[in-house]
């Protein structure tokens, strides 16, 4: 039985065997699909997770076109290092907290942000002073190693004063926790940058471009297509299809991924169980997303 399917991956062939509703909701859980340039991202957040503490740590912004995968790295890298645990002394760690930025440039909210992913009691109406102390103390008492925060290109709505004081404020929990922090947003983010001369130098600036039409793309289609639990293979690496689903996707990582679960529903649906030319045409109306494709051309 196990190889009647030897064109999806090992570990999901058994779901080809469900009904056509529970394979198509297969499809819409998260999974994580690996490439080079993650891994690369992926080993060095693990190796700031590790750093010794020092007066200056280097943090790391991660910038990408809207829908190229950069909040599912991170949530990976949660999922692989940062789970809650007790030390030798029954203290909590909490080694990475990942917090999403605030919809402007705003301190207080920067600091209530934070503290949502303790689930800790907080007032809002309090001065930013006792809620940075608060944020300082609880991340403390949890030895947290990484602060990431998602959408942090959101900051750059709000003043220019606005902008440095949040900065300032980021910096000021570098240096007092003496941990490194890590943002992630699209390349707008590395303005924030610029705000002061200090932080772009403590800051280095890791991209996930978006994908040409070459071997590194087939690789990754291919690892797509094995974990759709479609019947018949689909042998998404022909050069038509493999043109196709570029020209569609625009080397966009999301794009591909909706890209690809759509053509596969239609594909079940219609019971020809394997993606073809047509059914690839029919799912046109996936676009790539706009946004900084010349950032990384």
């Amino acid at each position: 039985m196990s190889d009647k399917y030897n064109h999806i991956h090992p570990k999901f062939r058994h779901i080809a065997h469900l009904s056509n509703s529970e394979r198509i909701q297969f499809m819409d859980e998260p999974r994580w699909i690996g490439y080079t340039r993650a891994q690369e991202i992926l080993d060095v957040l693990q190796g700031m997770l590790i750093k010794p503490k020092k007066p200056r740590m280097q943090n790391l912004l991660i910038v990408s076109e809207s829908n190229n995968g950069k909040t599912t790295l991170i949530e990976h890298f949660g999922d692989i290092c940062g789970d809650s645990f007790c030390d030798g002394s029954d203290e909590p760690v909490r080694p990475v907290i990942i917090a999403e930025s605030p919809p402007s440039a705003d301190e207080k909210a920067l600091y209530i942000s934070i503290l949502e992913r303790f689930y800790t009691p907080y007032r809002a109406t309090d001065p930013k002073t006792k809620l940075r102390n608060q944020v300082i103390h609880i991340m403390r008492s949890c030895q947290v190693k990484i602060l990431i925060l998602d959408e942090i290109n959101s900051m750059l709505t709000g003043s220019p004063a606005a902008q440095r004081e949040v900065m300032n404020a980021l910096k000021l929990l570098c240096n007092e926790l003496r941990i490194p922090i890590v943002g992630v947003g699209t390349s707008d983010a590395v303005r924030i940058l610029h705000t002061d001369p200090q932080h772009a130098s403590r800051f280095d600036v890791a991209t996930l471009p978006l994908w040409d039409l070459n071997k590194n793309f087939q690789k990754l289609v291919a690892s797509f297509q094995a974990t759709l639990p479609l019947r018949n293979p689909s042998n998404l690496h022909e050069k038509d299809k493999l043109i196709l689903l570029h020209s569609i996707c625009g080397g966009n990582l999301g794009n591909l991924h909706r890209l690809l679960i759509a053509c596969a529903v239609k594909a079940i649906k219609s019971n020809s169980e394997e993606i073809t030319l047509k059914i690839i045409e029919s799912c046109k109306w996936i676009r790539p997303s706009k946004g900084i494709r010349e950032l990384f051309s």
